[in-house]
Formats: C-alpha cells, structure tokens, sequence
C-alpha cells in the first residue's frame, strides 16, 4: 500500500474524479476526508469506502468559502490528527457566450477552481509543515488549461491559472518536504460526458479529435493522480501531467489526417 495511514483530503470528492480518488486512496490505505456540498452523496461515497475495507468520513465544504476550507482543515485534524496529502479536484464550469459572461459567473468558477485551490493548499500545508512530515498536494486542471473553448472562457482562464499555481506552489513549498503537481485531463467518462456521448453527432465529433479513441474513466485519471501523490513522482516539481489520450497533441481532426 502505498499510503498506509496517510491522511488525504479529496475535494469535490462526491462524484466523478473526486469519488474514484477516494476509492483509490482507500484501497491504497489512506485515511479519506470526502469533501463537497451534498450531504446525501458525501455520506454514500463513504459509506462506500466503509464497505469495501477503507476508513473515510465526510465534512460538507464549499470550497469556493475561505471560512469553509478552515473549518475543514479543522476537521480533519479533529477527527485524524493529521494531513498528509491534498487532492484539489474540486472544480465548476460556467458555458457561455463571451458578451453573456457576468461578474458573478466569472467569480463563482474563479472562487472554486482557482481560489479555492489555493486557499485549501495554503491552509494544509501548514499543518503539515507543523506536523514536519512533509506532504502531497496535486492539484486538478484540465487539457483545457492549454486548449480553448470559446463558451468556456472563465473555466479556461482558472485551469490555466490552477497549472501555473502549481509552479508557484511546488517553489515555494519543495524545501518544507512537500511536492506539488498537476493532473490535467482530457475528456473523462463523468455523468456529464455519459449524457454527451449518448448523441452520436457529439461522440463521432469528440472521438475526431481523441486519437486514443476512447475517454478514459474516472478510475484511470484517479490512478494518476495516486503516482502524483506518492514518493514515486518525488523528483517532480510543479509539473502538469496531461492523461489526455492524445487530445492536446493533435493538431488536426482524424478524419482530415486521411
């Protein structure tokens, strides 16, 4: 196991991405703080957890609320006494046209996938440096950090601005013992991505420019985000990795590859 007794906290961990990060850490043996907004999902993904061997408990946190990412951390101290690893996969996204986008819009997917971010790394890592064990912090970005969407213009500029926090941060915290990386997936086999490959006008669309030819699942992108975690990706300093399946390597649509 590679984090046996280890305290990790898993942002937006009700579903999705976050849900399969707390499985795979469990399994892994570390102690799981499932965080999110819903009450109901939190309970059943650890009860989840509880019934398949692992040790988890939820505290509700909009990560969006400084004060809430406080009494998080609180929490997990409270209730394990440690922290030892952050998965920040928290995230929002706001589609819009570019004349459409209003302040609150703009605030609301900044507030999650960028200062909530931030805030919930700041606050664990000093418990962690006072702790003086070190810790993991890997951060959640997406392939759209460094693609574009022209209706999804707030939830670029956070994903962009999330993979060079993640420099900033591993800088800034490589000589208290603490790593700090970023996952940036592509597309991910989520509810929402269940719902747009149903269409098949969108899932011929979206396999032209997968060259893999297939999304990947939750669980995969969650084992990516184990090897960040762990000392294996030790020598890695503020890197994005992109488990993308070719997506932002490809300059052209498949089809016009022929």
């Amino acid at each position: 196991m590679k984090f046996k007794d280890k305290v990790a906290i898993i942002t937006g961990a009700t579903k999705g991405i976050g849900e399969a990060c707390a499985h795979e850490f469990a399994k892994e043996g570390a102690k799981v703080v499932v965080t999110g907004r819903s009450v109901d999902l939190g309970e059943n993904v650890v009860a989840d957890v509880k019934a398949n061997g692992g040790d988890a408990f939820f505290v509700r946190c909009d990560i969006g609320q400084k004060a809430q990412i406080d009494a998080l951390i609180e929490a997990t101290v409270d209730h394990y006494g440690t922290i030892d690893i952050v998965v920040n996969n928290a995230g929002v996204n706001h589609s819009a046209d570019f004349f459409d986008i209003s302040e609150e819009d703009w605030d609301w997917v900044m507030s999650v996938d960028l200062k909530g971010t931030f805030f919930v790394s700041q606050a664990a890592a000093k418990v962690m440096i006072d702790q003086g064990k070190g810790g993991s912090i890997v951060n959640v970005s997406s392939v759209m950090a460094q693609l574009a969407l022209a209706d999804q213009i707030p939830y670029c500029a956070a994903k962009g601005g999330v993979n060079q926090l993640t420099k900033a941060m591993a800088l800034s915290l490589v000589d208290k013992d603490i790593q700090v990386n970023c996952c940036a997936p592509g597309p991910v086999l989520t509810e929402l991505m269940e719902r747009v490959v149903h269409n098949e006008a969108k899932r011929k669309q979206l396999m032209d420019r997968l060259p893999i030819g297939r999304i990947a699942t939750c669980e995969q992108i969650a084992r990516v985000i184990i090897f960040l975690a762990s000392k294996e990706a030790e020598f890695l300093v503020g890197q994005t990795i992109y488990p993308d399946g070719g997506r932002s390597i490809q300059a052209f649509p498949r089809h016009m590859e022929k």
